[in-house]
């Protein structure tokens, strides 16, 4: 719809113009810093970062009904800027101009609900929210595309016109870099990090395609993670791990966007998501928090962080019940089908723990919970979930596992409903769909492939065919005719088929 043709006590509101006032904050020292420059840890005691709007009050001189009436009308509008995660610009980074945001087509991903089979297997009503539908088809793409649109602004404002962004990726990171950064080709060339051997070939293909320089080093993701940020120190770059607040920001569209789907009741509600580096699950807490502030929602949902269990540090330093005695303790991670998520010492975890004290606060009860599952659970839930109508990825695989758990162990109750992070399409992991179906995981992952979930082609060769069609030498006349009844006979036998 074209804006004349909105009611007229809504179109002022629709297309925003940049209001806020945005500024860094550190979790460790409480230091301010301006956003004049990039910055991903604090210059005083090198803690980590949070972006924060000086000027959020003022939207809390609008009432919850009057947003609701402004995001819903917006997703009519024909404002590009707007279609993605942008159509919730007042809370996300209301300093970047419409014209200098950048949309692929990232965000607004589908609600796929779960079929009366995988209902009854998990215990609950559940939905997966399908990240994989995203561009670079990772969930990735929401926070790279305020970061990028950040950069954008940032570099017209600082009149520069060239910039190198880099950042370490188990895959999907990488990937969306790589393709926000294309986009930009004229303004950023990107470099990535990846852990050689530990990312699957259609991940480091995505990197490779979109033109990136794609650098593969010894390790696992902590030790990509602790280079890139030594470069982000000493030289000048753009640095797009979740380190940077710009992405944390762009990653709350998930919980915006579940808020507007459900008709802004989400007080039923158990998302679910799986724990890496963290910052994820710090964005769609802090987007629910935003909207709860701005009576947008009236209630909080329960929030279920999943971790395997050959990666698990967030899940440990929550087992202890008391807060004055919890202590964060990195873990060495082992090898996880969940790759994106097996990261043994998150740079979030500051955010998260600041995050997650402020949500059950507000709740005014303890409404996030930390759940661990095994490797041979994730598999098999991926398994499962795609052998009924999904696409889910190895870590969609993890959050329907964690539902599974947080159902077991009370977390999830009946009558509420479970929406599940599947962070990626399935199309990224064959590697570990084809494993399984050929039975071949290295030992260390402990994944033993159950008989009814594996799967493998048949060559359909009937022996009474003499001769075979094929490229360049077809059959013909009763040749022909004799391999199609020939084949059909077979076919028929191998899918016991009953004739008309």
């Amino acid at each position: 719809m074209k804006l004349a043709q909105f009611p007229e006590y809504i179109r002022p509101r629709l297309i925003p113009e940049p209001k806020g006032e945005m500024r860094y904050r550190c979790l460790g020292c409480n230091h301010e810093i301006g956003i004049d420059r990039l910055l991903y840890t604090c210059p005083n005691c090198g803690s980590v970062l949070t972006l924060y709007d000086r000027k959020f009050e003022e939207l809390l001189k609008v009432d919850g009904k009057t947003w609701r009436e402004i995001f819903d009308y917006r997703r009519m509008l024909n404002e590009q800027s707007l279609k993605g995660i942008f159509r919730y610009y007042e809370f996300m980074a209301p300093v970047i101009p419409l014209e200098s945001i950048v949309y692929l087509g990232e965000g607004h991903t589908p609600l796929v609900a779960a079929n009366a089979g995988l209902r009854e297997l998990v215990g609950l009503d559940f939905f997966f929210k399908n990240d994989g539908l995203n561009p670079s088809a990772s969930f990735k793409d929401r926070g790279m595309a305020c970061a990028l649109s950040y950069i954008n602004f940032f570099a017209k404002e600082k009149k520069i016109d060239k910039m190198l962004a880099i950042c370490a990726s188990t895959g999907d990171t990488s990937a969306s870099a790589a393709l926000y950064g294309a986009y930009l080709g004229n303004l950023l060339s990107s470099a990535v990090l990846l852990p050689h051997g530990k990312v699957t070939p259609q991940q480091l293909a995505q990197p490779l395609g979109s033109g990136a320089k794609v650098l593969e080093i010894p390790g696992v993701f902590d030790d990509c993670m602790k280079v890139v940020e030594s470069l982000a120190e000493k030289y000048h770059v753009a640095l797009l791990n979740s380190k940077n607040s710009w992405r944390i920001l762009g990653q709350e569209s998930f919980s915006f966007e579940i808020a507007q789907d459900f008709d802004y009741e989400v007080g039923d509600k158990v998302v679910v998501l799986p724990i890496g580096n963290a910052g994820n699950i710090t964005a769609v807490m802090s987007g629910f928090i935003k909207f709860l502030k701005a009576g947008v929602i009236p209630a909080l949902p329960k929030i279920v962080g999943v971790q395997s269990e050959h990666a698990d540090p967030v899940y440990r330093y929550y087992l202890e019940e008391d807060e004055a005695k919890r202590v964060f303790v990195p873990v060495t991670v082992q090898p996880s089908v969940a790759q994106a998520a097996m990261i043994g010492n998150p740079v979030s975890m500051p955010r998260v723990i600041q995050t997650v004290r402020e949500f059950n606060r507000l709740a005014g009860e303890k409404k996030v919970f930390v759940v661990q599952v095994t490797e041979q659970e994730i598999m098999d839930a991926m398994m499962i979930a795609n052998r009924n109508g999904n696409v889910a990825c190895t870590q969609g695989g993890e959050t329907m596992a964690g539902l599974r758990r947080a159902v077991e162990k009370g977390y999830a109750k009946p009558g509420e409903i479970g929406i599940l992070d599947s962070t990626a399409h399935m199309l990224k992991f064959l590697t570990f769909q084809e494993m399984y179906f050929q039975d071949r995981f290295d030992p260390a992952f402990r994944v033993e492939p159950r008989k009814e979930l594996k799967n493998e082609p048949l060559l359909v060769k009937p022996a009474a065919i003499a001769k075979f069609p094929g490229p360049g030498s077809p059959l013909e006349g009763e040749e022909m005719k004799h391999f199609v009844e020939q084949t059909v006979a077979e076919i028929a036998r191998i899918l016991d088929l009953e004739k008309r």
